[in-house]
């Protein structure tokens, strides 16, 4: 199994009424909660570990990962509401504001983490949730135990959320050397690293802990480096509705295909290859165009990618 740390909560996405009045059509969503879905939905065998609120939003994110037969059987579900992340979009671009404050999300301890699982191969960490106490603790703590997984982490930076950002780069500097794979949108790359040469900064985060780490960059795909060697997997052309969940959908089919080769493990990633790499990457960016072309966070399922 696969077990994603993070957040779940509720995109509300702007819609129109009849009569042409601004409104918000609330849908389950939240970095890692996407992820755990995308895998549901290409079969792979998926957990979540968030705080999952016991309220009406809670129960349509509970309805959302039984579908998707995602196990929840560790998440907490403390008496507090939901986090709501209101999405506007310009030219398709997903900007977000978010409304935290005291919810089942920020609930999460250190000192109250589950054991993990047995039947856990790998860790899936990342989102808002390293921006915030304690939580943030928590799922550091989380990947600190993960000594027998491999750890993939997505920072999936958000700049208006953080509100220590020396710290925030602390902690993204802790896990990133704890991490077996780093996945990085280009804005992300270059939040964290600052300017350079795209190729010779991956590199560099390569040199600082993670076997490997993928650049995605939108329309024009994603590339994987390691080891000082890179492959390019260009994205399909689309027509675009928006790019909610398409990072994540990325994400979990990169796990996918990397569970179907027999790498999630520490000799299969020791004999990582360019080949299983490249099938990884063209899975990722094939998912995430079925993502991008429809409303919403929402991942295709496994039949739709033959």
């Amino acid at each position: 199994m696969i077990l994603c740390c993070g957040e779940a909560l509720i995109d509300m996405l702007p819609r129109q009424t009849a009569d042409g009045q601004p409104a918000f059509l609330p849908c389950p969503g939240g970095a890692v909660f996407n992820t755990a879905i995308a895998l549901g939905r290409l079969g792979v065998p998926a957990g979540l570990y968030s705080g999952l609120s016991q309220d009406l939003f809670g129960q349509m994110l509970d309805k959302a990962l039984a579908e998707a037969s995602v196990d929840t059987s560790l998440c907490a579900r403390p008496d507090a509401p939901t986090t709501l992340a209101f999405v506007q979009l310009h030219d398709g671009q997903a900007r977000y504001a978010f409304y935290d404050e005291n919810t089942a999300l920020r609930s999460l301890a250190p000192d109250a983490l589950p054991p993990i699982p047995g039947s856990v191969s790998a860790i899936f960490l990342g989102g808002i949730s390293l921006a915030s106490e304690p939580c943030g603790s928590a799922f550091e703590a989380m990947m600190t135990r993960a000594t027998d997984q491999i750890t993939m982490l997505d920072p999936n930076i958000r700049p208006d959320f953080i509100r220590d950002e020396p710290a925030y780069r602390a902690r993204l500097g802790r896990m990133i050397a704890m991490a077996d794979i780093v996945k990085l949108s280009d804005e992300d790359l270059r939040w964290l690293c600052g300017t350079g040469e795209m190729t010779n900064v991956a590199q560099g985060l390569t040199a600082r802990g993670p076997r490997v780490v993928i650049v995605t960059e939108g329309a024009r795909g994603a590339t994987a480096f390691w080891a000082g060697s890179a492959v390019h997997a260009p994205a399909p052309a689309v027509t675009v509705a928006d790019t909610v969940g398409a990072g994540d959908t990325f994400n979990a089919a990169v796990l996918a295909a990397l569970a179907a080769a027999g790498a999630l493990s520490r000799s299969g990633l020791e004999a990582l290859d360019e080949a299983t790499l490249a099938h990884a990457l063209d899975l990722g960016v094939r998912a995430a165009a079925v993502t991008v072309s429809r409303a919403g966070a929402n991942p295709p399922w496994a039949h739709e990618l033959r």
